[in-house]
């Protein structure tokens, strides 16, 4: 008996349905309160605390950091607010 290779077949599945239902689901569990607007001005303000007061050594390391694509560009002189 020999044993002949098939093509594989193509497998689909189309999870649009399971993807909307997760996402309801999570936006439920954040419940009534959630604001994502207050929630990212809270995060920019930590970054803001994070990379504030950087000495000379640590704005070279961060400068490469962002340059390197590991950290996103905050803009002119943030770093070093």
């Amino acid at each position: 008996m020999s044993h002949e290779s098939a093509e594989p077949g193509v497998f689909e599945m189309d999870l649009t349905l399971h993807e909307a239902r997760r996402r309801a689901e999570v936006v439920a569990a954040l419940g009534p309160h959630w604001d994502p607007p207050a929630v990212a001005r809270a995060e920019e303000e930590a970054l803001d605390l994070l990379y504030s007061g950087l000495d000379e050594g640590q704005l070279r390391t961060y400068e490469m950091l962002v340059e390197a694509g590991v950290l996103p560009c905050r803009g002119v002189g943030r770093a070093a607010d």
